[in-house]
């Protein structure tokens, strides 16, 4: 496989669409643990998940045709994870998620605890606030995406995205700090 780490996304969807269909493999590389982590936050759920990347990857493989190479693909991609995510989440919203501790067998388990109830307790705040404001500051803060993508991936204005990531902050402090 020739070195694809100079090309962009777009120019790797194209030769996809175009050329070697083999490619896909680098987007899947490119991405996958990012949409698991975007995909975890929203359901809560590791193994809900990678079902939800799975089947975003197919679906985006399915239809990468369709995909504009003006607009950029990582806001595409999690568009279609966002979307599986959201229907995932209306059919099993009744069960509640079980947490995993994994410990690793690191030097300071005791950081490593301390690391894990600081994490944990953010989300626990971050699960509290209304989803419209949640996902922007998950996007944002925890994926490193600007407005404009924020904006492509959940179809609001970029001033929304604004107003959502300040009012997700005053959530966060008021929820964290009781």
């Amino acid at each position: 496989m020739k070195d694809l780490s100079g090309l962009i996304d777009e120019e790797i969807v194209k030769l996809v669409c175009s050329k070697d269909k083999n490619l896909y493999s680098e987007i899947i590389k490119r991405y996958q643990s990012k949409l698991m982590r975007y995909a975890t936050s929203i359901i809560g759920d590791g193994y809900m998940a990678a079902d939800i990347v799975q089947e975003g990857f197919i679906k985006a493989y399915v239809n990468l045709n369709g995909f504009s190479t003006n607009k950029k693909f990582s806001s595409w991609i999690y568009r279609i994870i966002h979307n599986e995510a959201i229907n995932m989440w209306r059919k099993h919203k009744k069960q509640q998620p079980i947490a995993d501790i994994d410990f690793d067998s690191g030097v300071n388990l005791e950081d490593e605890i301390i690391k894990k109830e600081i994490i944990e307790h953010a989300n626990i705040c971050l699960k509290q606030i209304p989803v419209n404001y949640r996902e922007p500051l998950e996007l944002y803060f925890l994926e490193e995406k600007s407005y404009e993508e924020i904006s492509d991936i959940l179809r609001i204005s970029i001033g929304t995205v604004g107003t959502r990531i300040a009012r997700g902050k005053m959530f966060m402090k008021k929820i964290c700090q009781k």
